[in-house]
């Protein structure tokens, strides 16, 4: 069994994200955060196999909250925002600070089969990058 912490702002989200993960019997929803720290208050007592993560919330955005869990938990994080979608510039910054994968959340339910395999991946330490996320990178790692 995959558990998973939804942290999104939007209670909509939240809601259509237990949906689409919970139609896999292989995943359960074991928490939604509203805020990188209710997250961080939940982490303390859920134990979890994966985050996913939206970039734009109040208080922590989603980018200053992947570095802390990467730094201080290791849980495999998946960056879910419409600024997650292939070409965009932050899709890059946050795989190169150690994001799992991204995907862009408005999507979820159109492809929500790729979503589900890129959860179970990254539970399992699996994730793999498609070949347009790995030019990104090594674009910006070139530009750096």
């Amino acid at each position: 069994m995959v558990r998973v912490l939804v942290v999104d702002d939007s209670v909509t989200i939240r809601a259509m994200m237990r949906q689409v993960l919970e139609s896999d019997p292989e995943i359960r929803v074991a928490g939604l955060a509203a805020s990188a720290d209710e997250a961080d208050r939940m982490l303390d007592d859920l134990l979890v196999d994966v985050i996913t993560l939206d970039i734009e919330m109040p208080g922590r955005n989603g980018i200053e909250y992947l570095a802390d869990v990467r730094k201080n938990r290791g849980t495999p994080v998946i960056m879910l925002s419409s600024h997650a979608a292939r070409g965009e510039q932050t899709r890059a910054q946050c795989l190169l600070m150690g994001a799992a994968g991204c995907f862009n959340k408005a999507n979820a339910v159109r492809e929500k089969d790729r979503l589900i395999q890129l959860v179970k991946d990254a539970a399992h330490r699996q994730a793999r990058l498609d070949p347009e996320d790995r030019t990104a990178l090594e674009a910006a790692r070139a530009a750096e």
